[in-house]
């Protein structure tokens, strides 16, 4: 289909009869079979045809296209996050625009949501919602501005005996499978002259015992994972588990996630803990 209608683009008339005594141009197609085309492209493409001429960039603005683009309980995301005050009055096409970016909701602004273009719902959480043993103890932990994180501050985990991170979410997810992951680093970045440098020299104790996982829903969905803390330098997400969210209910989805390594035979320390991300299982297999 996308080549048929690469042909109409690439040239104004589309056809006449045998006689010559009409011809037909793009801007004589129906606007609402142009519309039905449209829904089939995914949103770049509807944006790019939509400045052909007048009449696809009208069928290109239409809720008819762009509804189908929409998560299946946009209203209740659009409502419930207060996306615009004046939420009724907007497009289809407004709507999705505003998913699509960063949304932060709380009352601290530490959690954020968005749409992928393949409508599925993206939720990162800061470091900040969760409880952290001795976060606020500075021997123990300090809290880093930084570029890399999505909400510009991180915290580093100087030295500690045990860690103990713990957290919960109730959100509106549209039906589908999702993947959570904690979002980490081993060793310190900073800026030198524009270049990124990773300082490793207080990274120690995580080679000796793994590093325990675990997720529940309010359902009954348990995941466990465990891991070894051996690639210092760069971000990784740690795939916790995953969960479904059924298309039948219509109740809030309530997570409980942690992260421990309760050992007190030996300290640990150098590790940078960013968010936690909760992904659409088909875009948290690529990440």
């Amino acid at each position: 289909m996308g080549a048929g209608i690469s042909g109409l683009v690439d040239h104004e008339k589309v056809t006449s009869n045998t006689n010559g005594l009409s011809e037909i141009r793009l801007g004589d197609l129906p606007e609402s079979c142009i519309a039905l085309v449209l829904t089939y492209l995914d949103p770049i493409e509807i944006c790019k045809f939509g400045r052909v001429n007048r009449t696809f960039r009208q069928a290109s603005l239409t809720d008819v296209v762009w509804e189908p683009k929409l998560p299946e309980n946009y209203q209740i995301l659009v409502k419930n996050y207060h996306l615009d005050e004046e939420s009724c009055s907007l497009t289809k096409k407004e709507i999705f625009a505003r998913l699509c970016r960063p949304n932060h909701f709380g009352s601290s602004q530490n959690k954020a949501f968005w749409m992928e273009k393949n409508r599925g719902v993206c939720v990162c959480i800061s470091w900040k919602e969760m409880k952290i043993t001795g976060i606020e103890d500075r021997r123990y932990w300090s809290h880093m501005l930084s570029d890399e994180s999505r909400f510009s501050t991180v915290a580093f985990l100087k030295q500690i005996w045990w860690v103990e991170v713990e957290g919960n979410l109730e959100f509106e997810f549209p039906a589908g499978n999702y993947s959570l992951f904690f979002r980490l680093q081993l060793g310190k970045t900073s800026k030198r002259l524009g270049r990124r440098i990773c300082t490793v020299d207080q990274i120690h104790g995580w080679n000796i015992k793994p590093v325990q996982f675990q997720l529940s829903t309010s359902n009954g969905q348990q995941a466990t994972a465990q891991y070894y803390f051996n690639e210092p330098g760069k971000w990784i997400n740690y795939h916790v588990g995953d969960f479904v969210v059924d298309k039948y209910s219509s109740m809030t989805t309530k997570l409980k996630f942690s992260m421990t390594q309760i050992d007190c035979t030996h300290t640990k320390g150098g590790l940078c803990l960013d968010s936690l991300l909760i992904l659409p299982t088909e875009i948290g297999s690529r990440k």
